[in-house]
């Protein structure tokens, strides 16, 4: 490409970037720079990192990078008016990121300052949101996440990555980092969960639930139903949830083994086009029946709750390597029978390591998942009877029908077609 045309496209790159963010400070009446001035900064910052590198001095970026927060700060400064409602601080930052991305196009960083620019852009416009969020966190939520954090940033990189105990089965690295994996996964649910916190639809309750914990969910919505005359909203929410959990159990499957993705693709592709219908049928019958607040959730990152599933994981890897070889296929899949009826994750994970270390093939690994997966689905069903009702129960157990065909048929295909 020409030279000249590739420095004018680099330019209108930074342009555009200072013209994303800009748009998004004109809304506020107090800040000292909008459209123009976010534009102008971005291609000052390109400008800057032209001339630093045809001059060979970095002190020509830091000069004008410096300027552009004194002129900011001193627009601040001299309108007192504004002062004691908005001291610039936000704006005079992300001015300053602006003219740092312009900085970063000119030097080949092209799509991580375009990511960067509306990833800015985004936690600018959505201030009330995040303002809100703060507000429903806890303080035992931060202290959990804060001490889950610690410990496994501190602890993680000490373990030891290699196999250990019997049948080389323990890795304490792959364990705990198949925790911090559930745990993110449930976190991000927990966090979403408490950003809408009070105005929540069925939909999704449903969704957010089956992502921090479909058998809480289940649980506390059969109880609803037992004491409120919501039942076809209590079942929406059911069966969403659980249909929320084959999608979980299939991102888990591509993170941690993406070679079996076509695989878990088609026993939960097939799983969740299975339990659909039944889904939309009562999210529709159900209408536009508020939640409310509802069950609180418990903060997935708790150290006790991740020590106690690292313990059970642990065991359930040592149990199922131990069945799988004095019983073969058959001993895996009575753990996996049982183990399924109070966590899916544990089985799943202990198959996929199973799988890894090639003592067993893609056939017993989806097996034995789907035998997991199908006990849990089981088992919320009579939760659902005992604690709603016989007929709620009943009602849920029809919902699972298609997702319970889903998974055989998807089965069915990874033994015939060999995935």
């Amino acid at each position: 490409m020409n030279q000249t045309l590739s420095q004018f496209i680099t330019f209108a790159v930074s342009a555009g970037l200072g013209l994303l963010v800009g748009l998004e400070r004109e809304r506020k009446p107090g800040a000292k720079a909008g459209v123009r001035t976010f534009t102008l900064i971005a291609v000052l910052g390109t400008l800057a990192a032209l001339l630093t590198d045809a001059a060979g001095s970095a002190w020509i970026l830091m000069a004008l990078a410096l300027a552009v927060a004194a002129t900011l700060i001193a627009a601040y400064a001299n309108d007192p008016r504004h002062v004691a409602e908005d001291s610039g601080s936000t704006t005079i930052v992300a001015a300053l990121t602006v003219f740092a991305l312009g900085a970063a196009n000119y030097y080949g960083y092209r799509v991580l300052a375009v990511g960067l620019g509306v990833g800015m852009t985004a936690l600018l416009y959505y201030k009330d949101e995040l303002e809100g969020f703060s507000q429903r966190i806890t303080a035992q939520d931060v202290r959990s996440a804060l001490q889950f954090a610690a410990v496994s940033a501190i602890v993680l990189p000490l373990l030891p990555d290699q196999p250990w105990g019997p049948h080389g089965v323990l890795n304490p690295f792959r364990i705990w980092l198949m925790v911090v994996l559930i745990s993110g996964v449930s976190l991000a649910g927990y966090l979403a969960w408490r950003l809408t916190l009070g105005r929540k639809g069925l939909a999704l309750t449903g969704l957010l639930g089956g992502l921090v914990s479909s058998t809480a969910t289940t649980l506390a919505w059969a109880r609803h139903a037992h004491a409120s005359p919501h039942g076809e909203a209590a079942l929406a929410v059911i069966l969403l949830a659980n249909a929320t959990m084959l999608a979980r159990v299939l991102l888990i499957i591509v993170i941690v083994a993406p070679g079996l993705w076509s695989a878990a693709a088609l026993v939960f592709g097939l799983a969740l086009a299975g339990a659909t219908p039944a889904v939309l049928w009562h999210l529709r019958r159900a209408g536009a029946t508020s939640t409310g607040e509802g069950d609180q959730f418990s903060n997935p990152t708790q150290l006790s709750t991740a020590l106690v599933f690292g313990l059970a994981y642990a065991g359930i890897l040592l149990l199922a390597a131990w069945m799988s070889e004095r019983l073969g296929a058959a001993g895996l899949y009575g753990v996996a029978a049982v183990s399924g009826l109070t966590d899916v994750d544990a089985i799943t994970l202990s198959s996929l390591q199973l799988h890894a270390n090639e003592a067993i093939g893609v056939r017993e690994a989806m097996s034995a998942i789907v035998i997991a997966v199908s006990s849990n689905l089981l088992l919320k069903a009579g939760m659902v009877a005992v604690a709603g009702s016989l007929r709620l129960g009943w009602l849920t157990a029809t919902g699972f029908l298609g997702a319970f065909l889903g998974l055989v048929l998807g089965l069915w295909g990874v033994h015939t077609l060999a995935l």
